[in-house]
């Protein structure tokens, strides 16, 4: 069942061409159901059934809920809320460039880095 949405979550990331600093490694790994994007072995990104969500601080995740671009992460129902993780609705996922800013700014916030968007 992983399988698809390994292989989805690898074209996106391909597709999106993100060009972070040399030396972050980047992998694509089955996660539960679905598939996990890790950056130097930290998860930043997840596509499983419940969508697209990444890792972002708690006032980005707030930000992106409140604007109506996603939703609270729950991996199965009634299960607890991921709070630094977010489920991007299907617009954001469908703007390249929102998109990549926000996988950019999860990929610093799991490395530990600032990064000015």
């Amino acid at each position: 069942m992983a399988e698809p949405y390994l292989k989805n979550l690898m074209i996106k990331i391909e597709i999106l061409d993100i060009n972070y600093d040399e030396g972050v490694v980047f992998e694509c790994k089955h996660f539960f159901s679905g598939a996990a994007l890790y950056a130097n072995g930290n998860i930043c990104a997840t596509l499983t059934p419940v969508g697209f969500g990444i890792k972002l601080p708690t006032e980005s995740v707030t930000n992106v809920i409140d604007t109506g671009d996603g939703k609270e992460l729950r991996y199965f129902e009634n299960s607890p809320i991921k709070k630094e993780y977010v489920v991007l609705s299907q617009t954001v996922i469908d703007d390249p460039d929102r998109l990549k800013n926000l996988i950019r700014q999860s990929i610093a916030y799991v490395l530990g880095q600032n990064l000015d968007t």
